[in-house]
Formats: structure tokens, sequence, C-alpha cells
């Protein structure tokens, strides 16, 4: 994979109507991230800005979320050493230890994170269990969730995704920059 793009945009269909844009900054440790996304789901709107700063390894080292819908404005601030420890809004958090990557609801980019980390070859599947962050209310939970690498087709290259708890299984498209192209019933990218 070649190194990320400065901007990506990406319309939400099917699980909700709406659009997100990230901003991509390369630094000499990893990457600075900031994130926007808005969405009417099932009637109810809502906004979030995420900022999320990667290692060189593309493990999640932090992740700062801020969200509004009309019943609340919260936010949410994860810490990671890397190795699968977090501290949430400065506390301990074992129910999302072992994960390396967080994981946005809101987010379509938040996919590549594992696909980057994990470099697998065609023919490897990997369990890339995350902490997952909900969009209405910004709750953290942990997301099992597996990714097996498929043919590539010219410079796409095609995973078999897999979140049980969600029963969501079906092949994601990711272009040269490892970012989604097509995410079925969630999110395309359009730019």
């Amino acid at each position: 994979m070649v190194d990320l793009p400065p901007t990506a945009a990406w319309r939400h269909l099917g699980a909700r109507d709406g659009f997100e844009v990230l901003f991509t900054r390369r630094e000499t440790d990893g990457y600075h991230l900031d994130g926007h996304s808005t969405a009417v789901e099932d009637g109810e709107a809502w906004g979030i800005s995420y900022t999320l700063t990667l290692d060189a390894s593309w493990a999640t080292r932090s992740a700062h979320i801020v969200g509004r819908s009309a019943s609340a404005a919260r936010e949410v601030r994860l810490e990671g050493d890397g190795r699968g420890e977090w501290l949430l809004d400065g506390r301990p958090s074992p129910q999302i230890a072992g994960c390396l990557d967080v994981d946005l609801e809101a987010s379509a980019f938040t996919n590549a994170l594992p696909v980057h980390r994990l470099a697998l070859d065609v023919g490897q599947r990997a369990d890339a269990p995350a902490a997952y962050v909900r969009a209405l209310d910004l709750s953290v939970e942990r997301l099992e969730q597996s990714y097996f690498r498929l043919e590539d087709e010219g410079r796409q290259s095609r995973y078999d995704y897999v979140a049980p708890r969600f029963d969501y299984r079906d092949e994601l498209v990711y272009d040269e920059f490892g970012l989604v192209l097509e995410y079925p019933g969630i999110a395309v990218r359009v730019a």
C-alpha cells in the first residue's frame, strides 16, 4: 500500500444517510487523522468529529471523539499503549483489553486501520478485535471482527470481513491506499 492521500470522503448509504470526510497527516512515527461524519439514522440526525493518532505499526494510540445529536453533546477519549491496554477517559478499560484498533460506528475509514496494521497476504486471515465507539452515545465496547484477504483485482484489494455481533459478513474492497472503496450496506468512497 502507498502512503495515504491528504483527504478522503465517503457517502454513507444503507444503515444511515450521511457523509464522512477525512484529513490525513503523516508524522515521523505514524499518522495524525482528523475526520467528521454527519448522518441521519432511524430519523435522528447526529454528527461526530474525531482525531486519531496511530503509531508506525498502525496501532491506534489515541482517539478523541466529540459527538452531538438532539439528545446530547458527548465526548470520549481513548489512549492505548500499542499493546492492547487502554484508558477510557483516563481510567483503565479492561473490556477492550487486547484491542489495537478503534472502530467508529460513524466511520467507514476506521476499517482501514486493521488492514494496514495486519498487512495480510492473499489467503491469510486474522482476528482484529476493536474498541468500538457507538455514534449516538459514544459508548465504547469490544467488537470482535475478522479479515480474510481475498485475491486482488488490479490495484484493489478485497477482504472477507466478518462482525458476528451484527450478523455482518461481506466483501470489503480497498484502493491502493488501503482505504475502503466499497463497504456494502454502509458506505462508498466518493473522493
